[in-house]
């Protein structure tokens, strides 16, 4: 919450000077632990522009193939989703003024309420790295750091990669021993219970979409789900589709994936989409060196061709 009044500075300066011509960020949503993306327009508008730790949606999913002139909040990872953007010709940055946010978390609203049970939360107040939880006849004083999403626990790029201005200092990027040691898990095991393991993972997906929709790097105008000439996957919640779904969406975003986190939060029965898209980044670190997002001067390695490229899989 420090940073909304530095936010809404910022944004009502870039409106009044017609540095830009809307501002795309946050809103205090209707309920606590809830925000809502806002688009701003008016300079005499922005005091409702808003940030707390409950800002978790990338707003990076609102800009390809837009024309105005664009402010936009993003923390680390919603800043290397637009350096995506802009290296895949989605948007230009100069049509962009990146208001960058520090981030040292964002916290998951569902770890919070699978705690209270059948309580309703009334209030929620940041305060020093606790989150205050009060209802009607309870309190609770959380660390916030037990209750962040679980793509924010390994973040490795906290602070905004590309930006016009900052909100606040930058923060201390973690230093994991390893970042992937969840995914080499998976790696260990056999083949039969990888299988196992993803199609257990899935079993729940009511092939709703939601995790497409909130991705940021989902933004071909027909998805393979929805072509029907010639029909690549169907559309029931077969298994064998739904798996098929999950495996080629996860292949789309090899070299691509920012960890950001938004497939999971948008998922309504709370399915681990990451376990996926996380050994195919650790994939393309290993194999080129790559993290997506960090530059907008260098194209995805799977977009690109050198001599001395990993081939070792080619017989």
């Amino acid at each position: 919450m420090r940073y909304t009044d530095k936010i809404r500075e910022i944004a009502k300066k870039i409106l009044t000077d017609k540095t830009v011509d809307l501002i795309i960020g946050f809103k205090r949503g209707t309920l606590p632990m809830m925000t809502e993306p806002v688009t701003v327009r008016d300079a005499e508008k922005t005091d409702q522009l808003y940030w707390d730790s409950f800002c978790n949606m990338n707003l990076a999913n609102y800009l390809p193939k837009r024309e105005e002139k664009i402010g936009i909040i993003a923390k680390g990872c919603d800043s290397r989703n637009i350096a995506v953007h802009i290296v895949e010709n989605q948007i230009k940055r100069e049509q962009l003024y990146i208001i960058g946010v520090p981030c040292e978390g964002m916290v998951d609203r569902r770890k919070i309420i699978s705690l209270l049970g059948d309580k309703e939360a009334k209030e929620v107040i940041e305060s020093d790295g606790e989150i205050i939880v009060k209802g009607e006849g309870f309190e609770h004083a959380l660390k916030r750091n037990d209750y962040l999403q679980d793509n924010c626990m390994r973040c490795m790029h906290r602070n905004p990669v590309i930006h016009d201005a900052l909100v606040g200092d930058l923060v201390e990027e973690r230093k994991e021993p390893d970042p992937y040691d969840d995914v080499k898990d998976i790696e260990g095991m056999g083949s039969e219970e990888k299988w196992g393991f993803f199609s257990d993972l899935i079993k729940d997906c009511t092939r709703c979409y939601a995790c497409r929709n909130a991705c940021p790097l989902c933004y071909c105008p027909t998805c393979f789900v929805d072509e029907s000439d010639p029909q690549w996957v169907g559309k029931s919640i077969d298994p064998t589709d739904t798996i098929t779904f999950h495996i080629l969406r996860a292949y789309h975003c090899a070299g691509r994936c920012t960890d950001c986190g938004a497939c999971e939060q948008a998922c309504p029965v709370d399915i681990k989409v990451r376990s996926f898209t996380r050994k195919l980044n650790k994939d393309v670190l290993d194999l080129y060196g790559s993290e997506a997002g960090l530059s907008i001067e260098e194209r995805p390695p799977l977009d690109t061709y050198r001599p001395d490229d990993y081939d070792a899989f080619i017989r």
